[in-house]
């Protein structure tokens, strides 16, 4: 199960790259669009991690599975919608389109380095040693980026007042699809 993780997170990190860079390519504000560059840019960091963590387990990161498959199709479907919504005539709602995209790449990742991380405090040797190591290095970006993902998102109504209805359901759907409780008392 350890292995399909790690193949699993290796496939959200490669198409968490292509989301990222859909997702710069539908910004039209510019502080949204910088902070996606970031995330890029650790999305890489993350890639390196992980493939790190394939040469510890003996796994090449090119592994392909059932469940890496299902991986893959979800971001290429992120990428998808995003693309469609770019063709559209308003870039807003495009952009809207690219966070709420962030959102559920992000909760995935988010879902797959805590279950690392819960491997890595069970573990032992020198395999406890890397997935620590390994946690530790996602630990300060990833949770972050999903948090900020589900904020981007959730002021994308600030730039589409008309399409709120949308940015909360997805705001809901990434909170309950994370465990985190929502009440309805907080927006």
């Amino acid at each position: 199960q350890l292995n399909d993780l790690v193949i699993q997170m290796m496939e959200t990190e490669l198409g968490g790259e292509q989301v990222y860079r859909t997702a710069i390519a539908c910004a039209i504000n510019p502080d949204l669009k910088k902070e996606w560059e970031e995330y890029l840019e650790e999305t890489l960091t993350h890639q390196k991690v992980v493939r790190g963590l394939c040469d510890t387990l003996g796994l090449s990161p090119d592994t392909q599975t059932p469940t890496r498959q299902v991986v893959k199709h979800i971001g290429e479907s992120l990428v998808k919608a995003m693309q469609m919504a770019q063709k559209g005539a308003d870039p807003a709602a495009a952009q809207l389109v690219a966070a709420e995209c962030v959102v559920h790449a992000e909760t995935k990742d988010h879902a797959n380095w805590e279950l690392l991380g819960k491997v890595a405090e069970a573990a032992t040797g020198d395999l406890g040693k890397a997935l620590k190591a390994a946690a530790r290095r996602s630990e300060k970006g990833g949770n972050r980026h999903w948090r900020i993902a589900r904020r981007a998102a959730a002021r994308g109504h600030a730039v589409t007042p008309g399409h709120m209805s949308a940015v909360v359901h997805a705001g809901m759907t990434a909170a309950m699809a994370a465990g985190i409780r929502y009440n309805n008392n907080s927006c």
